[in-house]
């Protein structure tokens, strides 16, 4: 196969300014939603340790039952950008309106089911005697923003559909604003303890979702697009989303596998594992930005019929993919000695911690092509090659991390075993670009 011409300087700065007027206030705004978790810990931490430890069981259940929806974000992406690529707005809203009520459905189950099943999760969750009361009356009332977290979901799709990102950036800081002085006020100031965070977390969301649907209303009635809920619309973003769900709960098999072989290496391994995924998952957030960009920019290029400017857009991308991954890298190694002593004095977490570290700051580059790869395939609708190459990934992935304890090489070799699947996404989404039958055009895919 013939390499493609590089793309001209104009079209690369042209390239440079979507991207960055994309993905920087999607960074921002991927930052700000686990600022939520954080601040309800600082505030119920304050109330004792049996809050605190109900709190991290709750939040755990709760934010595991919201990832494995995340679809609603990305499926709405890619849909209503093509369908801005082709010049029909109103077509674009209406097919954003469909992901919000598929939203709204999937989270009324979800409370149908978590209300009368709280006190089973949190027991099969681990929660120790004194914590499970606390966790499941957090559960429980949080459960009931789960709509809410999904529409907010749904609705960001939309908007990053419709190339705009800066509004879930303004809601996201809003939001977490709402957020901090309701907990702080109904914990303290009511004294309602662990359930006035639980309420403040609600409120809030329940106020982000009014925000992002007073803005897509605004939007459907100026171009005249439906807001009814239509049973064939809504039939057809579930069925969009099937596949990128099955690549989101292979995803997440291949973090529970490995925090469980961590946890079978000892007490310092699993201890020094959780800082080192923490730190792998902060730099996620600015790689997953770029890829954001990819979902919109790239869906937009094939619903005007313009497969080489996705061709293009793409080859940018994973340029900055790259970039961005060798940038991470050397910070990771140039501010190790700085950020280690802020999650631990153990000198032996420390020891274990660090070749580990390392570990991550090469693989940096590799993730950077996966994300935007990600990104760009998710844009283009091939939700069902990504699930596929997700499978596989975890079918290579699980032997190997599962014989670490085995064979040796600590948490160090556990780390290896990761970029061995970030390695294999690679290779997967890359045969996958290279081969051009992703270059899907038209309104719809």
């Amino acid at each position: 196969m013939t390499q493609a011409p590089a793309a001209p300087k104009a079209a690369r700065r042209r390239h440079d300014r979507e991207i960055v007027a994309l993905a920087v206030p999607a960074f921002g705004a991927l930052v700000a939603e686990p600022l939520f978790v954080m601040v309800d810990s600082a505030i119920v931490g304050h109330l004792g340790t049996p809050q605190l430890a109900g709190l991290a069981v709750a939040a755990a259940l709760l934010t595991t039952a919201v990832s494995i929806f995340v679809f609603l974000a990305y499926a709405t992406t890619a849909a209503v950008a093509r369908r801005v690529g082709a010049g029909d707005l109103a077509a674009a809203i209406r097919q954003g309106m469909d992901g919000i009520w598929l939203a709204l459905l999937l989270g009324v189950a979800v409370i149908a089911v978590t209300l009368p099943t709280a006190p089973w999760l949190v027991e099969a969750f681990g929660a120790s005697d004194t914590a499970a009361p606390y966790a499941t009356t957090y559960l429980r009332i949080s459960s009931l923003g789960i709509p809410a977290m999904l529409v907010v979901l749904a609705a960001t799709g939309v908007l990053r559909g419709l190339q705009d990102t800066r509004t879930p950036l303004y809601v996201a800081i809003g939001g977490f604003a709402a957020n901090a002085g309701l907990n702080a006020g109904l914990v303290y100031g009511a004294g309602l303890g662990i359930a006035g965070s639980a309420w403040g977390t609600v409120i809030a969301q329940v106020a982000m979702a009014a925000a992002y649907l007073a803005v897509v209303v605004r939007g459907a009635r100026r171009h005249g697009a439906s807001l009814r809920p239509d049973a064939a619309g809504i039939r057809a973003s579930a069925q969009a989303g099937v596949p990128l769900l099955v690549r989101t709960l292979s995803l997440r098999a291949v973090l529970m596998i490995a925090t469980a072989v961590a946890a079978r290496l000892g007490d310092t391994d699993i201890a020094a594992h959780q800082i080192v995924l923490s730190l792998w998952s902060l730099m996620a957030f600015a790689l997953d930005a770029i890829a954001i960009a990819g979902q919109a920019i790239i869906g937009r290029y094939l619903g005007a019929d313009d497969a080489e400017g996705a061709r293009q857009a793409c080859r940018r991308m994973v340029q900055w993919g790259i970039a961005s991954g060798v940038v991470l890298g050397i910070l990771i190694v140039a501010s190790r000695q700085l950020f280690i002593p802020l999650f631990t004095s153990d000198s032996a977490v420390h020891d274990t911690l660090l070749p580990a570290l390392l570990v991550v700051a090469v693989s940096q580059p590799i993730a950077g092509v996966v994300f935007v790869l990600d990104g760009v395939l998710m844009g283009a609708g091939d939700g069902t090659y990504l699930a596929g190459a997700m499978l596989v990934t975890l079918a290579v992935f699980a032997p190997v991390a599962l014989l670490v304890p085995t064979f040796g090489g600590g948490l160090t070799a556990l780390w290896w075993a990761m970029t061995l699947m970030m390695t294999v996404r690679m290779l997967t989404l890359w045969l996958r670009m290279r081969s051009g039958r992703w270059l899907v055009t038209g309104a719809t895919r």
